[in-house]
């Protein structure tokens, strides 16, 4: 498999190549130079398959002959050591969890899948380092930090925004010590972005073998579609077309699920709930384009002006916006909506939303108008334990804390301030 950058201006690169440099020379994202369907007895027996099977059905395409097929199978089995339950909320609709692993959030398995990956490509290259750079608005640095923490050969440095992500969520990127680093930027979410693209770019860096983990990289963005192809395995005996509702950030895990929509697995319709940085939902009623600064929200890992992975989702429909809104909505709902959501499922179902998981069941239940027969999922993102000051007093509830998150609770904060690039190409060398 080759892989191309969605700017156009630059050579087709392999899987290794792909993952190692994270983003283009031309700035561009890599995207895959084919889509091969899968066969469709694979969906009509996938029932009968584990997880680990229906992973490595859907992702070797992409691999290739690049990592033996054994090896990716043992690299599937440890990113996959965790359930994706589907939790019935009410009638016809569904959450799917995605917060069982070690850190509590959707992303542990790109981070997991991706350090693995990594891991393979440098088991022969005892002098080589690569140095991961990542922006995180709040779950990515914590998966991150935990799914490469020790992994030979690599440095990772984290760049989030200060006093904009949640007091675990800061815990999780700055106190594991190691091979991670944190720095705390003064900024939002898309000043970190905009640096660690700027630092790609930066010839002056090349000694640092730069790559992202980010879900720009598609070792991290690819497995992110296995999570609608487990929702499908639980829920295909009731013979009812699914929506997903994803609350949406970077739009890395909706762009999975469309991938995973033209891989063959039948999926009615998609919708992409943001909070009030609106970027798309303005795009799909005014087809313009326009991107603007990010605003601080109680869903802070969704807190983008510019989703990175949005130009993939326009790719697939080979940018043909009334072909794209036939599968694909996209609503915008306030803070206000948001915890007025939250108390609602809480006092009617006894089911704790968290913030981000909230704004997708709002987008969900708002889509369902269109669809009366067919079965709802949103998904949860991340535990509500790690939005603890938002859930509690919304729900005047008391949450008991997972051993997950007891784990980090009393270590020590480590994080460098920056406030420029120039500050982080200092910090880097």
């Amino acid at each position: 498999m080759k892989y191309y950058s969605l700017n156009h201006n630059a050579p087709k690169v392999s899987f290794e190549e792909a993952v190692i440099q994270g983003l283009a020379i031309d700035k561009g994202l890599y995207f895959p130079e084919s889509i091969t369907p899968l066969n469709p007895d694979f969906f009509s027996t996938i029932e009968n398959l584990s997880n680990e099977e229906i992973a490595f059905e859907a992702i070797k395409q992409f691999v290739g002959d690049e990592i033996p097929d054994e090896t990716l199978k043992q690299i599937i089995a440890e990113t996959l050591c965790f359930d994706f339950p589907t939790v019935k909320v009410e009638d016809s609709i569904y959450a799917l969890e995605l917060y069982h692993g070690p850190t509590m959030a959707f992303k542990d398995v790109g981070a997991r899948f991706m350090s693995r990956c990594l891991a393979y490509f440098n088991k022969d290259k005892k002098d080589s380092t690569n140095t991961v750079l990542v922006a995180t608005s709040g779950d990515t640095g914590g998966a991150v930090a935990s799914g490469f923490l020790g992994v030979q050969g690599v440095e990772v440095i984290i760049l989030y925004p200060s006093e904009k992500v949640s007091d675990i969520q800061e815990r999780q990127l700055t106190t594991l010590g190691q091979n991670i680093k944190a720095l705390e930027v003064d900024g939002v979410f898309d000043d970190c972005q905009d640096m660690v693209k700027k630092a790609f770019l930066d010839e002056s860096l090349k000694h640092k073998n730069l790559t992202s983990a980010n879900s720009i990289n598609i070792a991290r963005w690819l497995p992110q579609m296995f999570y609608f192809f487990f929702a499908y395995k639980q829920l295909k005996s009731q013979n009812k077309a699914l929506v997903f509702s994803c609350p949406s950030g970077n739009f890395g895990n909706i762009c999975a699920g469309i991938m995973a929509k033209k891989l063959g697995l039948p999926i009615e319709h998609f919708v992409a709930s943001t909070n009030v940085n609106d970027t798309v939902p303005r795009f799909l009623e005014k087809g313009n384009y326009d991107p603007k600064p990010s605003k601080a929200t109680i869903s802070n890992a969704m807190d983008v002006g510019n989703p990175s992975n949005f130009i993939r989702i326009q790719e697939m429909y080979n940018n043909d916006l009334e072909q794209f809104k036939k599968d694909f909505s996209s609503f915008s709902f306030t803070d206000a909506e948001t915890l007025s959501a939250m108390k609602s499922i809480y006092k009617a179902d006894g089911y704790i939303a968290e913030p981000h998981g909230a704004v997708g069941y709002l987008g969900l239940k708002k889509e369902l108008q269109n669809h009366k027969n067919s079965i709802g999922i949103f998904l949860e993102t991340a535990h509500p334990i790690k939005f603890l000051d938002v859930v509690e007093p919304a729900l005047n509830i008391k949450l008991p804390i997972p051993a997950q998150i007891e784990s980090v609770l009393h270590k020590e904060k480590v994080s460098i301030k920056i406030k420029s690039y120039e500050e982080l190409k200092a910090f880097l060398g």
